[in-house]
């Protein structure tokens, strides 16, 4: 196995650097004119998902082909068929910022995601419990929770969101109902993003007997984001189809004078850079994550739903609303750093306590 060191302090950072990337990247939709949403949605992802996944693990693993020759067959296979499972959650979370704004839908899908994508598969593998059991795991699971919680008071702001925009005409596509059953959905699949990362270790345990160290993860991103590709392209290419909108990746349709064609494929790579770049950087922090790496993913996704609700203020999402509804996400947010520091103090004290009982190396008789 892997000799990396644990450093839970750069692990939590490093996810702060990927969750920035996650939080920011839809906001290049905003620049995109003359487009349908299967247009921008089919050439964004077709960089995040497709491209950029295969060029990462080209220049990180060592002997890429070698490794993807001895990798299990049925490690890679799980890994994509788990990964098209949440190309359909991401596709729904897209349509998602569209009727509830980047706040709530991070809120609600994330915050989904969070519980489920970092409690059950440790205890689908039957090590949750004996794992708790540990030191700092009070910290923890009062981080998990906390993180719910603050999670669960930016849901409410996004509530009393709804609540103010239904009253003034900058209401636009907002509609809960749409957006609450797409962000449900999505949160429910992304959670399965961490079940396809899982099922591609024994992948990164090759790369890692290749010397790939701690770019061991990008390799399974190959079978995961490509998977999340196939089911996503069907889907646009059927909107595609239906709308007969396919020739405007290449020619705009007229009377479009503010578009330009340049621009919306510039934006769709930022949008795809800014994607692959949260797991690139996910697993740079994961592998230094020490005793509790299961941990990585709330912070991931904790973190994601304080900067994307910091993204939605800069972006003027919550201008229009009342003083009461801004002072409850800033509260939200408040939260939400407090749980991403317990989960920082628990990660900490067992990586700590890992360390202590770990037995000293012989010395040399003089």
């Amino acid at each position: 196995m892997d000799s990396i060191s644990a450093n839970p302090f750069l692990g939590v950072a490093l996810h702060a650097v990927g969750a920035t990337f996650a939080a920011t990247c839809y906001t290049p939709e905003k620049r995109v004119r003359g487009w349908s949403w299967q247009s921008y949605w089919l050439t964004q992802a077709s960089f995040c998902w497709f491209l950029l996944p295969i060029l990462g693990a080209v220049l990180t693993i060592p002997e890429l082909r070698t490794v993807l020759r001895e990798a299990p067959r049925g490690a890679m296979l799980l890994s994509f068929l788990l990964g098209a499972a949440y190309g359909i959650g991401g596709t729904a979370f897209g349509i998602s910022i569209r009727y509830i704004g980047f706040s709530l839908t991070y809120a609600i899908a994330v915050g989904l995601s969070s519980v489920l994508g970092t409690l059950i598969p440790p205890l689908v593998k039957g090590t949750l419990f004996a794992t708790l059991q540990k030191p700092g795991a009070e910290w923890i699971i009062l981080g998990i929770v906390v993180g719910t919680m603050g999670i669960a008071g930016a849901g409410w702001a996004g509530r009393l969101k709804e609540g103010d925009l239904s009253r003034q005409e900058t209401r636009g596509q907002f509609s809960l109902t749409k957006g609450l059953l797409l962000s449900l959905l999505a949160g429910v699949l992304s959670a399965v993003y961490g079940f396809a990362l899982e099922a591609g270790e024994p992948i990164a345990d090759v790369a890692t007997a290749h010397g790939a160290g701690v770019w061991r993860g990008n390799v399974t991103y190959i079978f995961s984001n490509t998977g999340a590709f196939l089911t996503t392209s069907v889907y646009c290419l059927f909107l595609h189809i239906r709308h007969r909108s396919l020739g405007e990746l290449i020619e705009l349709p007229s009377g479009q004078p503010e578009a330009s064609l340049p621009v919306n494929w510039a934006m769709a790579l930022v949008t795809g850079v800014l994607w692959y770049g949260q797991f690139f950087f996910y697993n740079l922090g994961h592998v230094r994550m020490g005793q509790y790496k299961f941990t990585s993913w709330a912070i991931h996704m904790i973190m994601l739903v304080l900067i994307s609700n910091v993204v939605g203020m800069l972006l003027r999402e919550w201008r229009p609303c009342r003083s009461a509804t801004r002072r409850t996400i800033r509260v939200a947010l408040v939260v939400l750093v407090g749980a991403v520091l317990l989960l920082t103090y628990g990660n900490y004290v067992g990586e700590s306590a890992t360390t202590a009982n770990r037995p000293l190396s012989s010395e040399a008789p003089e």
